[in-house]
């Protein structure tokens, strides 16, 4: 097959996945003006790809650490991730109040723009460390880690920017498909962190600064469209506000911050469902950030899922984010629980196939499986759950709290595994790795069946019956 075609198709195999889900797509009639879904598609979709752009602007660190060659290792990366993932995880006390108060179109220009500057300056570094032999003071992981950590602070507005704006602009009917959607957006951006940053650092192996450098230039292009496009509520641009249908429905009060963090912290179902995406981060990590480096170490990085993780990534991402909106909405009565347990089951049993297949090709492509199962709660749960649970008022703090505990679980994981893994020639041998998923077993299970006590759990609205 020529190089050209080879190359082509799995760009074809996305556009295709893209374009069969977005077909088969239900529709919710909920009466709204065809001028209205025009306007609501301009709202929704450069703040999609703005969201999206954000994941190429951080999981990129993969690729970069790597590009670096013995300038890291497993455990370099692992203090990277965890120091990055962490301080995001902790922001949400601050960045989820602040998007309530603000609005989530501010909040996702300064997500966008704050980590377009973070990537600039990580690109800097590298380019002073790689060709001028610029040692700074404390060391390259070190000042790594501090600028990662900045990129995800700004980072973390992301999520709770994208949920605050769509609460405004979707009914909990509809939230479902839409959950869907978010799971596409998180699966393209996982597609351009992972292979389009690794195409950059094959494609200029003597200049690995490219890896920070291009995303940070894609992201101020995602921050000028969405200074454009993007506006908190329908009222914005001239359309109707309307009763979106959640736990804000009916709720004329006021609430001072730390009472929003008391009717949050206190609501059962927001408890478990952070417990649950706390193991999802967990987990999530553990398939998306190891695997590249497992395969690169095991020299099995030519074959095919490794070649196209990304692709992969995004593709059964796609495919599980969709699969659970539409089955959430159309089968389970807009009930999250349900879904998010089934997909949990296919993560436990995922986790338990690694055990036989470590020392195989075919644990990457249980670890694609995997993929399909963890984008779909992380939807339903991140993406959705949050602004049904939490209401369209107080979702800044709801998915703060929610996403947070999804990267606090990805820092331990991080760190955890990263100095649990076999370092120098021990990790050429795959199955050195078996701490891998030992590590993983029992988190699955606990989500399981955590997931199971919320399968009834539907958000109630303020307004008195009638």
């Amino acid at each position: 097959m020529p190089g050209w075609i080879s190359n082509l198709t799995p760009i074809l195999l996305l556009l295709g996945v893209i374009a069969l889900v977005l077909w088969r797509l239900p529709k919710v009639d909920l009466g709204h003006s065809a001028a209205f879904k025009t306007r609501r598609f301009w709202n929704w979709f450069p703040l999609g790809l703005t969201y999206a752009f954000l994941y190429f602007g951080r999981y990129n660190v993969n690729a970069l650490t790597t590009a670096l060659g013995t300038k890291t290792d497993n455990k370099a990366f692992g203090i990277i991730f965890a120091a990055g993932t962490l301080v995001y995880g902790i922001s949400f006390v601050i960045n989820g109040p602040l998007t309530d108060k603000l609005g989530g179109r501010i909040t996702t220009l300064l997500a966008a723009g704050g980590a377009a500057f973070a990537n600039l300056l990580m690109a800097g570094l590298v380019y002073l460390n790689v060709d001028h032999g610029f040692a700074p003071p404390g060391g390259l992981v070190l000042w790594l880690a501090i600028l990662y950590s900045l990129d995800m602070y700004f980072q973390s507005f992301g999520a709770v920017s994208i949920v605050k704006v769509n609460a405004a602009w979707f009914h909990v009917r509809e939230r479902g498909v839409q959950g869907g959607v978010f799971g596409i957006l998180i699966s393209l951006g996982i597609y351009f962190g992972y292979d389009w940053s690794r195409a950059i650092a094959k494609g200029l192996p003597t200049q690995p600064w490219m890896v920070a450098l291009i995303p940070g230039l894609v992201l101020v292009g995602a921050t000028v469209l969405s200074y454009l496009f993007v506006r908190d509520t329908p009222g914005d641009t001239g359309h109707p506000d309307f009763d979106v249908g959640d736990a804000s429905t009916g709720d004329d009060s006021k609430p001072s911050v730390v009472q929003v963090f008391v009717r949050m912290l206190t609501n059962p179902v927001i408890l478990i469902i952070v417990a649950i995406e706390f193991c999802t981060g967990f987990l999530r990590n553990g398939v998306m950030s190891w695997y590249p480096k497992f395969a690169e170490s095991v020299s099995i990085s030519d074959d095919f899922v490794s070649k196209n993780w990304g692709l992969l990534l995004c593709c059964f991402g796609i495919v599980g984010g969709m699969m659970a909106g539409v089955i959430s909405d159309k089968v389970f009565q807009s009930r999250r629980g349900p879904v998010a347990s089934v997909l949990y089951g296919g993560i436990t049993l995922g986790a338990l196939a690694m055990y036989a297949t470590l020392t195989t090709p075919m644990v990457g492509w249980v670890l694609v499986f995997m993929a399909l199962n963890y984008v779909g709660v992380h939807g339903m749960l991140s993406g959705t759950a949050s602004a049904d649970f939490g209401g369209r008022k107080n979702t800044g703090v709801a998915v703060g709290i929610i996403d947070g505990f999804v990267y606090l679980g990805t820092g331990l994981q991080s760190l955890l595994v990263g100095f649990l893994l076999p370092q120098g020639d021990a990790a050429k041998v795959a199955a050195n790795w078996i701490n891998w998923p030992l590590a993983m077993v029992p988190v699955a299970i606990i989500g399981l069946l955590l997931c199971t006590r919320v399968w009834n759990a539907k958000p109630k609205s303020a307004a008195p019956a009638h």
